[in-house]
């Protein structure tokens, strides 16, 4: 295995290790999960796990680390093309498609939209993203992946804002930063983390 097979597999498992085991919460648009694996998704691929002619919520109990990460892999990031992005924003693109699907790539696209560049916005990883992306790397080699993630964080805290039951996954019961947010400035430069009181103040109106 050469060194950015190496590196590839590494993220997958970072991102096995962030979504943790077997879960199914009502709250969670995505159902029963296990490793960030829907069981939407094992439909789709069709994923017998257990060998029963079905695929239900067994499966995702069934279902290994190292399923999930070739999963995520070649569903995830080979076949969406975020490997053809700047090596900078590859690992936070790939992070956010498993937790997002296609919306990743959408925010990404408004980005570089706002960068001035000539993107639509359709959640697909084509040439014109991508040239995009080069040419955004070019201008801003140092920036691109914290302005990815900065939106990323906005992004979530705009779903909580319109959901309420979403709320939880963004900020803890303590009060303090939630799972979506942390998730979101373990790619963001630290100068650029919201202080506790920034975040309480982003939060307030959720009462």
């Amino acid at each position: 295995m050469g060194n950015a097979q190496k590196r590839l597999r590494q993220i997958a498992e970072d991102i096995v290790g962030r979504e943790g085991g077997y879960v199914n919460d009502p709250d969670d648009p995505g159902g029963a999960t296990k490793f960030g694996v829907t069981l939407a998704t094992l439909v789709r691929l069709g994923r017998d796990n257990n060998g029963d002619g079905r695929v239900n919520h067994s499966d995702v109990r069934a279902l290994t680390k190292d399923q999930a990460v070739e999963i995520f892999l070649q569903h995830y990031f080979v076949e969406p093309r975020i490997g053809e992005l700047p090596d900078a924003v590859q690992a936070t693109v790939f992070d956010m498609y498993v937790n997002a699907g296609a919306n990743a790539v959408k925010i990404l696209q408004r980005l570089l939209n706002d960068m001035g560049m000539q993107v639509s916005v359709d959640g697909v990883i084509g040439p014109q993203t991508i040239t995009a992306a080069a040419k955004a790397i070019s201008v801003a080699p140092n920036h691109l992946a914290d302005a990815y993630g900065i939106a990323r964080r906005n992004y979530y805290f705009a779903l909580a804002d319109r959901r309420p039951a979403s709320r939880k996954f963004a900020r803890s019961r303590s009060g303090g930063k939630g799972g979506w947010i942390k998730r979101a400035e373990e790619f963001i430069s630290p100068r650029f983390h919201l202080s506790q009181s920034e975040f309480q103040k982003r939060v307030a109106a959720w009462a």
